[in-house]
Formats: C-alpha cells, sequence, structure tokens
C-alpha cells in the first residue's frame, strides 16, 4: 500500500529540483476501515433513533385507534356509555368527535327501542293476563275467519283447546243458532270484516258447545286494523247470558204475575183485556169477561188468620185453573176477586162454563185446623165485542154487575143487559168515584157550617154548628154530599174526605182566630175512618199541631156505625174524649137496639135521627120515640140534639118536649165556611 508521485519543479522554465510526495494506502484502509466503522456506529445509532422514534410515533398515531376499536368493540357488546376521548386536533381527532356523535345517536336510539320493547313486552303481558282474567270470552281469526287464539272462557264455553282451534274455521269451533228457530246463525265475524265495523249478535242467540250443551250468549265482533288502516284480521267477544236470561224472564213472570197463586195479576189481565178488545174491533170476535168475588173469604180470614186465607186463595187458584182451557184469561186482580176472559166465545155458551165455576166453588170444601169451610162467589159476566167500549168501561161494567151478583146472595151469577137500571146506577157511582179521586187531588171541597141553637133559649150550646162537606165540580159549582157520599162509601174514599175535613176545618180562620166566628162544631166520622187502623193517631196529630182546644171539637158517629163496629167505637171514643173531645151519636133511634146498645157508648149528646123530627108534629109514634129517646139520655146525663127542624112548629114542639138544642133550616141554614 503506499502510492508515489514525483514532479518536476521548475522556475522560469527551468528545472530546480523535483518534489516527490507520495501516499501510504495503509493510512487510508486505516481511515477508511475506521471510517467504515463510525459510519456502521452512526447508521446503527440512526436505526435504532429511527425506531424509536417510529415506535414512538406509532404509539401515538395507534393509542387513539385503539381507543376507538375499543370503544367499538365495547358498543358492540352493547356498553353504550363508552366515550372516546381524543385530544389530538388532527384528522384522528375529528374522527373521534364523529364516533362520539355516532355512539350517542346509536345509544339514545336503543335506549328508545329498549323503552319501546319493554313498553310492548309489558303491553303485551298485560294483554295476556287481561286476555287470560277476562270474564267475556275472546277469539281471535285471521281475515280468513280462521281462529288464531281462544281464551281460557271461550275455551270453556266451546269446548276447545286453542291448540285443538287454531287454523280451523270459526263456523267449526263457533257454532250458534237461534233460540226459538233453532236456526243457524250467520257469522258475525264475516259480517264485521266485510262491513268493517263493529257488529252485535242478534237476541235469543244460543252457543252449542262441542260436547252439544247449549248457552244463551250475547256478543260482538270487530274488525282488527293495523296502522295503516288495513284489515289484518278480528275479535270475538261473547259471554254466557244464561243466569241474565233466566233473571230477565223470572222478572217478567214476577212482573205478569200474581205471586200467592201463580195466576195473571191486574196489570197483566188488562193488558190481555185490551188486546181481545182490539182484536174483538177488528175481527169481530167474541169474548166474555167475568169478574169474581169470594164469599165468605173475610170468614176464613178473621176466624184462622191470613195464613189460611193465603192458602184458601192459592188452592182455589188451581181449582179455577183446572176448569178452563189454555187459551182463556185467568187472573187473581186483588184481594179475593179473580178475572176470568173467556177467549173466542159468544156470550150465551159462556153461561154454562160460568154456572160450572160456579157450582165447582160451592161444593169446595176448605179445610184449615180441623175446621171445614164452605165457599160460595159471586160472578159478574158481561160480553166482550166490538162494541163494548173502553177497557175501563168493561171493567167497570163487570164490577158493578158481579156487586150486583153479590147484593142478591151467595152463589149469584148476575148477566149484563143493556137496559139495566141497578147496572146503570151502580155505574153512576163508579163515574162519581173517579171524580171523587179528582176532587181530592186538586183539593176542590168546601166547608160550610150549620147553628145548632138551644131551643129554650136559656143555655149557651157547647157545640155552635156542624160542619158539612160539599164537593165543587171543575166549574166550582157546588155538587150537595147525597150526590157523591154513596160513592164516596161504596169505593172507599170516605177516610180520604174526613182527613181533608179535619185538616180544613182546624185551619179554617172562622174557627182558628182569636175571636173565633164558631166556637164549639162538630165534624162526621164515616165507619170507614172508625175502622182505619191509623185515623186515631191521626186526629190526635192533627189536635197538637194545629193547637185546638179540644173541648171545642165534638166528633159525630151514626148510631149504625157505632153498633156495627161497637169495639172500635168504644175505644176512639174512650181515647179522644180523654183528650178532652166530646162524641155525639148521629141519627140515634135508626137502629134497632138503639137503647140497649148506649149504656154501652159514653157520648155527649144523642142526635135524634131526622127521620122521626119531620113528622113529630103529626104523627104520634114520632112524637112517642122523640119523647122517649129524650127522657133516656137525660136519665144518662145526655144532651139531645133534634135535626131537620124545618118549622116553626116543629120547633115549638120540641121545645115542649124538654130536648135541649135544634138544628135545621127553620133555624138556620147552611152558609159557607171560611177556608185556609
Amino acid at each position: 500500500g503506499v502510492y508515489d508521485q514525483k514532479t518536476t519543479l521548475m522556475l522560469s522554465n527551468e528545472p530546480v529540483g523535483q518534489v516527490r510526495f507520495g501516499l501510504s494506502v495503509a493510512s487510508f484502509l486505516n481511515s477508511r476501515d475506521t471510517i467504515i466503522r463510525q459510519g456502521l456506529i452512526i447508521a446503527t445509532i440512526e436505526v435504532l433513533l429511527t425506531l424509536i422514534l417510529l415506535g414512538i410515533a406509532g404509539y401515538l398515531l395507534t393509542q387513539h385507534i385503539n381507543s376507538l376499536v375499543n370503544a367499538t368493540r365495547r358498543i358492540t357488546e352493547g356498553d353504550y356509555s363508552t366515550t372516546v376521548r381524543i385530544t389530538a386536533r388532527d384528522e384522528i381527532g375529528l374522527l373521534g368527535d364523529h364516533f362520539n356523535q355516532m355512539r350517542e345517536t346509536i345509544g339514545k336510539r336503543v335506549r328508545d327501542l329498549n323503552a319501546s320493547e319493554k313498553a310492548l313486552f309489558a303491553a303485551k303481558e298485560r294483554a295476556e293476563v287481561t286476555l287470560l282474567s277476562i270474564g267475556d270470552a275472546v277469539i281471535t281469526t285471521d281475515m280468513d275467519s280462521r281462529i288464531e287464539n281462544l281464551n281460557p272462557v271461550a275455551q270453556k264455553l266451546t269446548g276447545w283447546t286453542t291448540e285443538e282451534a287454531v287454523g280451523r274455521p270459526l263456523e267449526e269451533v263457533f257454532r250458534i243458532s237461534d233460540e226459538f228457530s233453532e236456526e243457524p246463525v250467520e257469522n258475525p265475524i264475516s259480517r264485521c270484516l266485510h262491513q268493517r265495523r263493529v257488529i252485535k249478535l242478534q237476541n235469543h242467540t244460543v252457543l252449542t258447545d262441542r260436547s252439544g250443551n247449549s248457552y244463551p250468549i250475547e256478543d260482538s265482533a270487530a274488525p282488527i286494523f293495523d296502522r295503516n288502516g288495513k284489515i289484518i284480521g278480528a275479535v270475538l267477544v261473547f259471554h254466557d247470558v244464561s243466569k241474565a236470561r233466566h233473571m230477565t224472564r223470572q222478572l217478567k213472570y214476577q212482573a205478569s204475575h200474581d205471586a200467592l197463586t201463580g195466576l195473571y195479576n191486574r196489570d197483566e189481565f188488562e193488558r190481555r183485556m185490551r188486546s181481545a178488545l182490539d182484536d174483538a174491533k177488528v175481527d169481530g170476535s167474541e169474548h166474555v169477561l167475568c169478574y169474581l168475588d169470594l164469599d165468605q173469604f173475610k170468614l176464613v180470614n178473621d176466624t184462622c188468620g191470613h195464613i189460611a186465607g193465603d192458602e184458601l186463595l192459592r188452592q182455589l187458584g188451581n181449582l179455577l185453573k183446572a176448569k178452563v182451557r189454555d187459551s182463556d184469561i185467568l187472573a187473581r186482580l186483588g184481594g179475593d176477586e179473580f178475572g176470568l176472559l173467556i177467549m173466542n166465545c159468544p156470550f150465551e155458551r159462556a153461561r154454562n162454563i160460568v154456572e160450572t165455576i160456579r157450582d165447582e166453588i160451592r161444593e169446595f170444601q176448605f179445610v184449615w185446623a180441623n175446621q171445614s169451610f164452605q165457599i160460595g162467589v159471586s160472578i159478574g159476566v158481561v160480553p166482550v165485542r166490538a162494541d163494548s167500549g173502553t177497557l175501563s168501561d168493561m171493567l167497570s161494567a163487570a164490577d158493578v154487575i158481579c156487586y150486583l151478583a153479590k147484593e142478591q146472595g151467595r152463589n149469584c151469577v148476575r148477566y149484563y143487559e143493556k137496559d139495566d137500571d141497578e147496572h146503570a146506577q151502580r155505574y153512576g157511582e163508579m163515574q162519581w168515584s173517579s171524580r171523587i179521586i179528582s176532587a181530592l187531588r186538586e183539593n176542590r171541597f168546601v166547608l160550610h157550617y150549620q147553628k145548632i141553637v138551644s131551643l129554650d133559649n136559656t143555655n149557651e150550646p157547647l157545640i155552635e154548628a156542624e160542619l158539612l162537606v160539599r164537593m165543587l165540580d171543575n166549574d166550582g159549582n157546588i155538587i150537595m154530599p147525597g150526590a157523591f157520599i154513596p160513592a164516596a162509601e161504596r169505593y172507599q174514599h170516605m177516610t180520604d174526605i174526613d182527613r181533608w175535613v179535619i185538616r180544613a176545618a182546624f185551619r179554617s180562620p172562622d174557627i182558628m182566630e182569636k175571636s173565633p166566628r164558631i166556637r164549639g162544631f162538630t165534624i162526621n166520622i164515616s165507619g170507614q175512618s172508625l175502622c182505619a187502623d191509623d185515623f186515631l193517631s191521626f186526629v190526635i196529630t192533627e189536635i197538637e199541631s194545629s193547637g185546638i182546644e179540644p173541648g171545642r171539637v165534638c166528633f159525630e158517629i151514626t148510631e149504625t156505625t157505632a153498633i156495627a163496629n161497637l169495639s172500635r167505637a168504644k175505644e176512639i171514643i174512650s181515647e179522644l174524649r180523654g183528650k178532652g173531645c166530646l162524641f155525639a151519636l148521629d141519627d140515634f133511634g135508626s137502629g134497632l137496639s138503639s137503647f140497649a146498645y148506649l149504656k154501652n157508648l159514653t157520648v155527649d149528646f144523642l142526635k135524634i135521627d131526622g127521620t122521626f123530627i119531620r113528622d113529630i108534629v103529626e104523627d104520634r109514634t114520632d112524637h112517642a120515640m122523640v119523647e122517649a129517646i129524650n127522657q133516656v139520655g137525660h136519665a144518662m146525663n145526655i144532651q139531645t140534639i133534634a135535626e131537620f127542624i124545618e118549622s116553626a112548629e116543629i120547633k115549638s114542639e120540641l121545645f115542649l118536649m124538654g130536648i135541649d138544642y135544634g138544628q135545621g133550616y127553620a133555624i138556620h141554614k147552611p152558609e159557607p165556611l171560611r177556608m185556609a
């Protein structure tokens, strides 16, 4: 390794010497080796530094990507709370921001989906629980009326399980028919799918289950729509109405039948009567109405009690039922009264039927507690034809004819006759009955008073007047009591009239003012009021509430009424006299045993029957009767009052006889009492 080189030195173009120089290769090689070693070291260091820098740079670059990868993995696993944290503001940072926004959006949607899923699940569970626990049967079908589901109630009523029924046509599982005709009924789901609306099942539908048992049902079918309004199926809801139908029939039966006898009641009888009248007017058919009133029924009630009376009515109801046709209408109208409508029967042919019924009842023996009773019946018979008038006319006529039959005696039948005077009279009383009811309801009664005076003008009477009731018609005209009192007595209105009189009297200014025009007065009490259970308490309440002094009030009871209800009369007289009231025995002398009963009644006055007073001047017998009554009354410390004094001669004769008081047209004509 040495490199030599010679060079001639020139000076002014003249060689002056030589220069020799050389390079040692060994040194170069040594330097080369050194440089190579240094380069290798430097290169190694550079590679290491590069690797380190690359590692650092790779770490810095990949840590965000790893965060994204890990976040993606956790999101995949369902952790939507993961957030990528990138501090760099480069592309990776921007990617991280978008990733976080995406994660938030996905998380919100997933949460919403989870909430919706939970809600749907909860709703599904509620629907399933409701479907299982609902009391109605529910069947769902597809659009082709094939069954998709049955709830337990539907399974029980049809006899099919859901597994067995799914996919089958509805008609195969849900078999329905008409209760009466037994004809199949149209499938309600087919109709609701076709008409796209709720369809209710027709009435009287029965369901026949798989075993052949039938149940009356009520139901409705409705189409099921999706959110776009497209029909996707139908739901049928129905329930067993056996109990409700049975209760309805029972209520209908009870509404139309008498609970005691099982016969029709009055309302149903009148409905059937109205229908028969309509038929008679349309097609000329003839029927016969019979009104039956039992004789001696009160005797059974009073002797053996109401339980025996009820049993008697039941037995007679069965007896009558056995004697009439199925087409005839038999009813208990109330109490011991029955009605019979013989359908499609001429009036003359009905006589045999009615007479047979009367004879059967007459021969019937009712036995109770070792006692035997024979019962009779009074029957009024009226034809039902096209010209018979209204239902009210028919019932009124039958009632009147029956009453006339009863007046003839026991076991009598009376037939309607067009020109029957007695019937006309009784019918007139019935018309008065309705007028009395209207007058009471509309307060169309007034009071008049007639003075009672001392015949010797020496004693001031304890009672100064008798109160007299009058009725007003619709025009305000006065109707005298003789026109309406008989009807009031016949149709049980007297108690209502008596109560009206007492209330009106205790509120009249002429009686209740501080200085009254009338101090003492008499009020008549009818036999019906005397027998009413609550009449005594009513009078006491009115006296106490009005504040009137009891000593100013005198109640009049007719002698015949008192004798007919002796124990009740004694009770009321004793109770009210104990309160301070006075009592007069009216129409005294008309009874056959007047004096015998008088000692059993404690009264303050005897009002002598006017039939004895009218002819007292000419008739010696009447004179003797009045004189005897006056003497007996005075002997018992009872003052006497003579009514119907219509002349001065009668008044003078009564004065000479010693009668205490008198009233009549010769003394004072009745005049109106002021009403409150």
